[in-house]
């Protein structure tokens, strides 16, 4: 592999030299602004270095020259034992080591560029794109592997590639962060459909949105189950959606209360299940939300969280609530913040795709289905 050094007056010029003497098919590794000449510090003129290469392939590469590097020690090391050193394989191990440190060193130099946030070297229109990951509150972990990946995808076309390919390039690759997490909707495959999550997030509202779904378009025959008796206005709530929908309702006390309301409406094609919203922090709710509801029978559940709160603090939801299955996410309130870059920290770490997103209070409106797509658009755009 062919790796040459070259410093120009600004990056047009680099380009020109790279093509003249290593083709098209040459790949940056990096570039960065040095500063040249002057007297005592002053009067420097600022140029562009860049690290070119002939092979793209660099990881294969990386990996045979370690491979080599080790057999040749490894002979060494034993001529060494036998007091009998070969020059030219000495010889061999020094290009072999020389080419390998640069290679991880050129490497290092494009994490750095890719990891350093306020890093003024970047292309115009990737610092752009950065800005926009950090006011949309991405996690740096996440934006940093982004944008380690954009860097590459630039310089693999020669800077020659539009905002719009960049936008396109970069859809994909969160889309593919989330190639192994479920997206969709409630299945239907089980009879009771349950909403779980703090205080405050919407979740009668959320309930009541998709029991509307499933009697107007699915023409199913629908109840109600709540188990919210701490509010009296979250039983008065659900009451009036019960009324609008034609469905009937019960409030259940207890584990006994709770079996009764599901023989009673075991006729009925599905039921949605409300439960009431406290303090996530407390873990005694949601034991007491165990001995309320049997989650073990036929049962699709959903934690419901608000696009609003903190990642943290949505992450340390998820944990209480974790000791009961959780199927996916519904996240509300989306209509009420620009900062959606949490929800790719929180399905990353919590492995659980999102349901749907809700944008505010109509019934049995603003609510989507999720994608990965939508998703994706939905936090970026």
């Amino acid at each position: 592999m062919k790796v040459k050094k070259y410093i120009a007056p600004s990056m047009q010029e680099a380009m020109k030299k790279i093509r003249s003497e290593m083709g098209n098919d040459a790949v940056i590794l990096n570039s960065k602004m040095i500063y040249t000449g002057g007297f005592l510090g002053l009067f420097a003129k600022k140029k562009i270095e860049v690290i070119a290469a002939m092979d793209p392939d660099i990881p294969r590469k990386m990996n045979e020259d370690t491979q080599n590097s080790q057999k040749v020690k490894s002979k060494l090391t034993e001529t060494t034992k036998q007091e009998k050193i070969n020059e030219q394989t000495d010889s061999n191990v020094t290009e072999n080591n020389s080419l390998l440190n640069e290679i991880i060193e050129m490497k290092k130099m494009i994490k750095s560029i890719s990891s350093n946030e306020k890093n003024e070297y970047y292309p115009e229109l990737l610092q752009d794109m950065l800005n926009k990951l950090v006011i949309r509150d991405v996690n740096p972990d996440i934006r940093g592997q982004i944008m380690s990946e954009l860097l590459e995808y630039w310089y693999k076309q020669n800077g020659q590639v539009t905002k719009e390919k960049l936008k396109l390039k970069e859809n994909e690759l969160f889309i593919e962060l989330l190639k192994d997490i479920d997206f969709g909707g409630v299945s239907y495959k089980k009879k009771y459909i349950n909403v779980i999550g703090p205080t405050g997030v919407g979740k009668t509202t959320t309930l009541a949105k998709l029991a509307a779904e499933c009697v107007i378009q699915k023409q199913k025959k629908v109840a109600f189950i709540t188990t919210d008796t701490y509010r009296i206005a979250a039983i008065d709530q659900l009451k009036t959606y019960a009324k609008i929908l034609n469905v009937p309702l019960e409030v259940c006390y207890s584990i006994d209360d709770f079996k009764a309301a599901q023989k009673k409406f075991a006729m009925y094609d599905y039921v949605f299940i409300d439960t009431a919203g406290r303090n996530f922090l407390d873990s005694q709710y949601v034991n007491d939300l165990r001995k309320l509801i049997d989650f073990t029978d036929e049962m699709e559940t959903f934690l419901v969280l608000a696009a609003t709160a903190k990642a943290t603090d949505m992450l340390a939801v998820y944990k209480q609530f974790s000791v009961i299955p959780i199927n996916k996410l519904i996240f509300t309130k989306m209509d009420e913040t620009s900062t959606r870059g949490t929800l790719f920290d929180v399905m990353l770490k919590t492995k659980k795709g999102i349901a749907y997103t809700t944008h505010g209070q109509n019934v049995p409106d603003d609510i989507e289905m999720a994608t990965r797509e939508k998703i994706v658009n939905q936090i970026l755009r």
